[in-house]
């Protein structure tokens, strides 16, 4: 269960019909496809059928799962992956990046032979996913008909795309994105349940959660997102930059993913031609109290901070009760668990920055586990949609990544 407290105004009621009908009209009208992705037992069990039918996973001799994929192809499966402290399933490992470095380290740590490659990208064409499959089917001498590849290979991508007819060609296993679903909205389609099976993630109770957590903001039980998302979009000239303080490291990969569901979608060029948007800045407590929390607390007010605790981490580890010379200060904390520490931390630093009338809210996380996490995905895509309602802005549209990519297409064509 997830629990939010803020204190941002109630929006007036006329407002707020406007803007929960204008979201309720793009779930209904299916024009933007996520809101569907909480309902999809076809693809759960499509997902089962190909596991029940792989022979690595038959034989028992799956180890690891490498997602080649960048974007919107990785950093959702990666957060929810990262956050849940999952016993058993496949090691899972993220190729994204063309940092040759990394890619010969990732490799240099599976063995071929017990690992599938899930190979994502919504538009076929990625430069950096083909470039990286390109490398690994060279290296491990995969022929594209041979049956040993069919057997480790899966390709997720839009239907009909370049990737979906090479897949088609050779006969390779594949799972299509919808159409209506943008890559950074993807991670409850098969771009993150795929990978997350295999893995050993329950798909069903991370779906479950965004599940109860969509139909009870449907059923008008979540209007604080709706204050939260007008504050944002009605102040981010005051306010430019939200942050998330996250106070777990098993966190670490959400706000990265939270970073581009909200720069991605947000920061446009509105319908009068203005500049516009909320620059996200991830955090992770205690860490970053040694580093940024300075600039949050005597810097420039031009910050919104949202504080994301975990109430029950299921360890009960205590600080020991040790005397250490010189260092009897911390001897205040002796004897109790580690979770205390932190989360008193993040109670403390929320405290001091809210007395220097610096807007802060909080959801607390009951526990990390994957229906907690589904609901804070879909909490999170909620909110996104809402900010860009009240901008008026093409939310679900990236132009300006695609400048970039062309110009590194017309740097290789000369």
């Amino acid at each position: 269960m997830l629990n939010f407290i803020n204190s941002y105004e109630n929006i007036e009621e006329s407002f707020q019909n406007e803007v929960f009908n204008k979201l309720k009209n793009e779930k209904e009208s299916a024009r933007v496809g996520y809101y569907s992705l909480v309902e999809n037992d076809k693809l759960l069990e499509d997902i089962k059928n190909y596991a029940n039918n792989n022979i690595l996973i038959k034989e028992n001799k799956l180890s690891d799962v490498v997602v080649i994929g960048i974007g919107g192809s990785s950093l959702g499966g990666k957060a929810i992956e990262r956050a849940i402290l999952k016993k058993d399933g496949a090691k899972l490992h993220f190729l994204e990046n063309s940092d040759p470095i990394n890619l010969e380290q990732t490799l240099s740590k599976i063995d071929s032979n017990k690992t599938i490659f899930v190979l994502i990208s919504k538009s076929g064409g990625t430069i950096e996913t083909t470039s990286i499959f390109k490398y690994i089917c060279n290296k491990y001498k995969f022929e594209f008909d041979s049956k040993i590849l069919k057997d480790r290979l899966i390709i997720i991508t839009d239907d009909n795309s370049p990737l979906s007819k090479f897949a088609k060609k050779y006969s390779f296993s594949e799972f299509n994105i919808p159409l209506n679903v943008g890559g950074r909205f993807s991670v409850l389609s098969a771009v993150g349940l795929v990978p997350l099976y295999l893995s050993g993630v329950d798909i069903k109770e991370l779906l479950n959660g965004a599940k109860k957590f969509s139909d009870s903001f449907f059923n008008n039980n979540e209007n604080h997102l709706l204050n939260k998302a007008n504050f944002f979009a009605k102040n981010f000239q005051e306010y430019r930059m939200n942050v998330i303080f996250a106070y777990s490291s098993l966190l670490e990969y959400f706000v990265g993913w939270y970073v581009q569901i909200w720069g991605e979608s947000l920061g446009k060029i509105d319908s009068k031609k203005d500049r516009v948007g909320l620059t996200p800045i991830g955090l992770i407590g205690s860490i970053d109290q040694h580093s940024f929390l300075q600039l949050i607390m005597e810097g420039l007010k031009d910050k919104s901070i949202t504080f994301l605790k975990v109430k029950d981490f299921q360890s009960d580890i205590k600080i020991p009760d040790v005397n250490m010379d010189f260092i009897e200060k911390t001897d205040y904390i002796n004897n109790q668990s580690f979770q205390t520490l932190i989360n008193a931390q993040c109670d403390s630093t929320m405290e001091a920055i809210s007395e220097q009338n610096i807007p802060v809210d909080l959801i607390e996380i009951d526990r990390l586990d994957e229906e907690n996490i589904g609901a804070l995905i879909l909490y999170y895509e909620l909110l996104t949609s809402a900010v860009g309602v009240i901008l008026n802005i093409k939310t679900y549209e990236q132009d300006g990544v695609e400048l970039g990519k062309i110009k590194l297409e017309k740097k290789f064509r000369k």
